[in-house]
């Protein structure tokens, strides 16, 4: 399939119908931090984009949302199919996206080189979704915070080691600070700045 076919096909069958129910489970993912969400609708986004990044990409974006892709993703269709889809344009500065994209494997840079929103509008800031391997097997996590009712265990596989300090030193920003959505294939879950993220003792 050539990159323009990729970039024309693969979006929801019923956009108003998917987009929605996206994002009624982004805003309970949201609310209730580590419980997994499994996103339903069809679509085929180009490859290194998973399913459920790219249905985040097309409830959330639109022309008015700059968004930051990581290399692998900026040199594959998905620009093109972002563009498509949805309209929305590409930055080059991560601390002007409002929404960042990272493809499994990829090395994180700090949190704090996206935007975080200011003390009178904490809400604009970035919002970075990070594709892994699994949601489950890797190393587990504990969290804490508004909407756990006192501790949720994750075990998302493939988060480098530098993600707790990444994680602390954007809590560290509260009110500011981005939040996360991780993903994998059709799953999702949602990390918000909210949250306390901890290790938990093999």
């Amino acid at each position: 399939m050539g990159l323009a076919t990729e970039a024309l096909t693969g979006g929801f069958a019923d956009p108003v119908f998917h987009a929605q129910s996206v994002f009624k489970m982004l805003m309970d993912g949201m609310a209730r931090p580590g419980a997994i969400q499994t996103v339903a609708a069809g679509i085929a986004p180009p490859a290194p984009l998973g399913i459920a990044a790219g249905a985040i990409a097309l409830t959330l974006c639109d022309h008015d949302t700059s968004v930051w892709l990581t290399s692998g993703l900026a040199k594959s269709a998905t620009p093109e199919w972002l563009g498509f889809h949805t309209g929305a344009p590409l930055t080059a500065e991560k601390a002007d996206a409002r929404f960042a994209f990272i493809e499994a494997g990829t090395a994180l840079c700090s949190f704090g080189l996206f935007a975080s929103g200011t003390q009178e509008y904490p809400d604009r800031s970035t919002t970075v979704v990070i594709e892994l391997p699994e949601l489950e097997g890797g190393r587990r996590l504990a969290l804490m915070g508004p909407g756990i009712q006192s501790v949720v265990e994750i075990a998302p596989a493939g988060l480098p080691e530098t993600f707790l300090r990444l994680w602390t030193e954007n809590r560290a920003l509260f009110p500011r600070g981005i939040d996360i959505v991780l993903t994998s294939g059709t799953r999702f879950v949602c990390l918000p700045r909210t949250t306390k993220i901890t290790a938990t003792e093999i």
